[in-house]
Parts: structure tokens; C-alpha cells; sequence
């Protein structure tokens, strides 16, 4: 290939690359690797190493270390605030904002948390608690419940005639409904992910 050609494949000037076919010149790295790419020899034969002439792929393996988690795919989930009785959930005067969480998750809804009633269960004063939209829950899972126009996060208890609502702090009182107060708890959806800040 002359001088001429393999600059215009290269980009290369016609006068650096008579200087390297000279040998007066030992070239930089990004023009012996565009050289190298267009007469398709291996970049050290090139340079003049006791190598073989033919060029290769080489694929670089990145060591996978512990600490280093990979980002999940996110979408955008609703976070909720205050929500009224009788408004569907997801109604637009509950959104507050949109908020991402991993797509693997399979939540509805996000709910920001209030207070330490849920201390022990790890989940602190502003952390986000994801909520897949159900009717009901198994006997103590934490579930997002309406109370008093306010959703809230409680471990649920169902008995035959009453309904108790645990928090995971030992300075709460559980909150207890029977008969026809029952029906002033509504529970919204079960947690099954909650983001928190690094303390």
C-alpha cells in the first residue's frame, strides 16, 4: 500500500507516514494503531517486536469486585401523599411526584416514611417504601394501610373479630379495631422494597 493510500485511510499525513516507513519516526500510539488497523497486522509487529504478524481481538475482562453492584434498569413509580378516603389510590390529587425504582421490583406505589414507628424494621424517618397495590395481607407482613385519610406502614394482624396494626418500635402501642371499626382501616398494598439514606 503507498504513502498516499494509507493516509487517506488513516488520516494520517503523507510526510509522517514516509517518516515512520523510514524509520526516523516511532509514531504515536492512536497513529500506530490506525496503521496498524489499515495494512490489518498486530500493532507490536509493527512497532518492530518479535511478534506474530497477524493482528487480534483481544477482549479486556473487567475483575467483578464485591463492592461494586451493577445500576438496575429504574421506571417511575407514584409517590403517594396524603390520600383521601374514597379517591381511588392512584388518583392524581395523591401523587406527590414520580420516583425511579428497579424495575424488578413489581411495586405500584412509593411511600416517603413519617416517624420512627418502623425503626426496627430498618426503615427510618424519609425513607422511601415501595407498595405493591393488594386488597390484603398474610398475618405479619408490613402492608401500607388508610388510616384517618393517612397512609401508613404497619405490620397487619387479621383475627376473627378484630384487627390490630403493629408498629416495629416497642414505645408504640399496637392499634386495635374491632367489629365495625374494622372497616376505617383500609390497607393499600404490601411493602416489598424500601431505599434508605446512608446513615
Amino acid at each position: 500500500m503507498k504513502a498516499s493510500e494509507l493516509s487517506s485511510i488513516t488520516g494520517i499525513s503523507k510526510s509522517s507516514i514516509s517518516h515512520y516507513l523510514k524509520g526516523d519516526w516511532e509514531g504515536k500510539q492512536d497513529a500506530v494503531f490506525f496503521i496498524s488497523k489499515a495494512l490489518n497486522v498486530a500493532e507490536a509487529w509493527l512497532m518492530g517486536y518479535d511478534v506474530p504478524k497477524e493482528r487480534t481481538t483481544t477482549t479486556i475482562e473487567i475483575p467483578v469486585t464485591e463492592n461494586i453492584i451493577p445500576i438496575p434498569k429504574m421506571k417511575k413509580v407514584p409517590l403517594l401523599g396524603t390520600i383521601a378516603c374514597g379517591e381511588p389510590i392512584l388518583a392524581e390529587e395523591n401523587i406527590e411526584s414520580y420516583i425511579d425504582m428497579p424495575s424488578n421490583i413489581h411495586g405500584t406505589f412509593a411511600l416517603k416514611c413519617k416517624g420512627d414507628s418502623m425503626i426496627n424494621a430498618r426503615i427510618f424517618d424519609g425513607d422511601i417504601v415501595y407498595i405493591r397495590q393488594q386488597p390484603n395481607v398474610e398475618n405479619g407482613e408490613i402492608a401500607a394501610v388508610l388510616i384517618d385519610n393517612e397512609a401508613t406502614l404497619k405490620k397487619v394482624y387479621r383475627y376473627p373479630t378484630r384487627l390490630e396494626l403493629r408498629a416495629e418500635n416497642p414505645t408504640f402501642t399496637p392499634l386495635e379495631y374491632e367489629g365495625e371499626d374494622m372497616n376505617k382501616v383500609r390497607i393499600l398494598g404490601k411493602a416489598v422494597y424500601f431505599f434508605s439514606k446512608v446513615r
